[in-house]
């Protein structure tokens, strides 16, 4: 059922069709802060020439997830959105030069206050999972949305994460995820998994050392550091700069590596990161975010936007 059926199936019963897209509805919403992270490579961050690119030389495979929510109507006696929502998440491994998919899923919520989604009877039966909203918080209607925003981030996570540990229970390649992998604890722990976050809302350090993080070359990391706030499990991390940014933006082709928190990460972080910039590669039409995106990763968008159109 995509949103535009739902949305006339609501209006058959009495509710109030609403065509809204809802605010970030392509992706996470974060908050931008400085939360200063624990060096452990060196007592002050430093920028480390990686080396050349080189590519991972053994099985390598991606994980993303996409989103896509919109409000379809508001209820016919309560005065509060409901929001419809699709999480998708997909492993596309590589198998000579060719990705091909080894685990997807796709999820379809509807996103409420209890007494609207009971108005809607039937409709979540079969297709869509209800979340009900805390009816103990404001009721103003941004408020609202805000919280059906983080429930799609939460839901988005939690498949990613399922798909993720799918995959790891079939195969032992070595898998790079979309993202942070403090989002699950076995993600953390598993020293064969590299998290790339393109997100630079939660910076880790300030004064010189957020200096030296802002301004890497291209090619070069920083020392090792551990964040200091994880949502789940403790990480290690390194700036790591895909390409140039003079003339652009600071953070311009900068990516967050994390790994698991283990000595050998510590020892290969050089090389982890030159796998990294092994993978990175404009696209013909480039996407609004591709000085930071992995060919492997846009390969797994472009899986996941086939079965999840954004029109829904």
């Amino acid at each position: 059922m995509a949103f535009d059926d739902l949305r006339r199936a609501l209006a058959a019963q009495g509710f109030v069709p609403a065509t809204t897209r809802a605010a970030g509805s392509q992706g996470r919403r974060e908050e931008a802060k400085i939360s200063p992270a624990d060096l452990i490579e060196h007592p002050a961050a430093r920028a480390i020439d990686v080396g050349a690119a080189a590519g991972c030389p053994e099985p390598v495979a991606f994980l993303d997830g996409v989103q896509r929510h919109q409000v379809v109507a508001y209820g016919r006696r309560f005065p509060f959105p409901l929001v419809a929502g699709v999480v998708a998440a997909a492993v596309r491994e590589r198998s000579g030069r060719r990705l091909e998919t080894v685990t997807s899923e796709v999820r379809h919520l509807l996103i409420g206050r209890r007494e609207v989604l009971d108005e809607a009877t039937g409709l979540w039966d079969e297709k869509y999972h209800r979340v009900v909203l805390d009816e103990e918080e404001s009721e103003h209607p941004v408020a609202e949305m805000d919280r059906a925003v983080a429930a799609i981030d939460d839901a988005r996570s939690r498949l990613e994460v399922a798909v993720g540990e799918e995959f790891r229970a079939r195969s032992n390649a070595w898998l790079i995820v979309d993202g942070s992998l403090a989002e699950s604890r076995a993600f953390a722990k598993d020293g064969r998994m590299l998290g790339v976050s393109k997100s630079h809302a939660t910076l880790p350090f300030g004064g010189p050392d957020l200096e030296t993080y802002l301004r890497l070359a291209p090619g070069h990391r920083t020392s090792v550091f551990q964040p200091s706030s994880r949502r789940f499990a403790p990480v290690y991390a390194w700036g790591l700069r895909l390409w140039p940014w003079q003339g652009r933006d600071l953070l311009f082709g900068l990516v967050r590596v994390e790994s698991a928190p283990t000595q050998d990460a510590l020892d290969r972080a050089d090389e982890f990161s030159r796998w990294i910039l092994a993978e990175r590669a404009p696209v013909s039409a480039p996407d609004a975010r591709w000085d930071r995106l992995l060919y492997g990763i846009h390969n797994v968008e472009d899986f996941l936007a086939a079965i999840v159109p954004s029109h829904r």
